[in-house]
């Protein structure tokens, strides 16, 4: 009943025009910010952890409250890719440097797209598949069936695939032997068995290694990409130079440069603009779980 009542939700919203759709979805956002005092507290601790003093409180307050209505905005990209045309996509999306996509398949390389949850990823990952090449996207299994099957159903609908998390080295082993192309994000918070070390916003994390070790084995490229805005009505698809990964006789660490690599390439746009970043995670939990303990 719950899940059907939410689809009768989005007809309306979606009759409405869009500047008050969105208002509504940033209405949910401040709500959001001032009830979920857990999620707040999160944002706030991560910004004092990687910024210290060097932002002021007002300024991390504005990241966090950003934070949430980032992410009530993504909700609604969801909403709205499954309504939208490759047209009314084209519209609103610019695109930069996909030479360097046409660059890796022009070698006969497979690639794979290493992406964060930074300003707009989910209206990014549909226009990847629109406007450069439908890829395999991997994802966490979701409790609720119902709404996960509403969220692929618009992360796919411009050519696109899902991997579920738990299972997917061999699905992405065969992707990458057929030259096709995979997007995986590299900013979740992971255990230590499952990652590398690296350093990230001057901090130590863990990784996931797998872009890396499927480049190295696979002769495939990486290719970083993003979605960025400066209004949040047009947007920038940008991908990225390919990051380099290097076939000595040390296997492992031409993995673990590669994977530091990746991480740079994110600690470097996050400390550009950071609001864009989604600071109400638990990203540091692994190797710091003591500074979330009150959370």
């Amino acid at each position: 009943m719950g899940f059907k009542l939410f689809l009768l939700l989005e007809k309306f919203l979606m009759l409405l025009p869009k500047k008050i759709r969105k208002s509504f979805f940033v209405l949910l956002a401040n709500i959001a910010y001032f009830l979920s005092s857990r999620y707040r507290n999160i944002g706030f601790i991560n910004l004092d952890f990687v910024f210290g003093d060097k932002l002021t409180q007002e300024e991390k307050k504005k990241i966090v409250k950003y934070s949430f209505k980032n992410l009530l905005l993504n909700f609604l990209h969801l909403m709205e890719i499954r309504h939208m045309s490759k047209e009314d996509l084209d519209k609103i999306v610019t695109i930069k440097n996909i030479e360097a996509v046409q660059k890796a398949h022009s070698e006969g390389r497979g690639v794979i797209y290493v992406t964060s949850h930074y300003c707009a990823w989910e209206l990014g990952g549909a226009s990847i598949g629109a406007f450069a090449e439908p890829i395999a996207a991997v994802y966490k299994k979701m409790k609720n069936k119902d709404y996960q099957r509403w969220t692929l159903e618009s992360r796919e609908r411009f050519g696109n695939s899902s991997l579920e998390k738990s299972n997917v080295v061999r699905p992405l082993i065969k992707l990458v032997k057929n030259r096709g192309a995979s997007g995986i994000l590299i900013d979740t918070a992971i255990n230590r068995r499952d990652g590398l070390e690296v350093e990230f916003m001057g901090k130590l994390v863990h990784q996931t290694s797998t872009p890396a070790y499927l480049a190295r084995k696979y002769n495939a490229a990486i290719i970083p990409v993003v979605m960025t805005t400066d209004d949040e009505e047009n947007y920038t698809l940008r991908f990225f130079d390919e990051i380099e990964v290097l076939k000595s006789e040390d296997e492992q660490a031409d993995i673990l440069r590669a994977t530091q690599l990746q991480a740079d390439w994110l600690t470097k746009l996050i400390t550009n603009e950071p609001k864009f970043w989604f600071w109400i995670h638990r990203r540091f939990k692994s190797n710091y779980p003591k500074i979330y303990k009150k959370n």
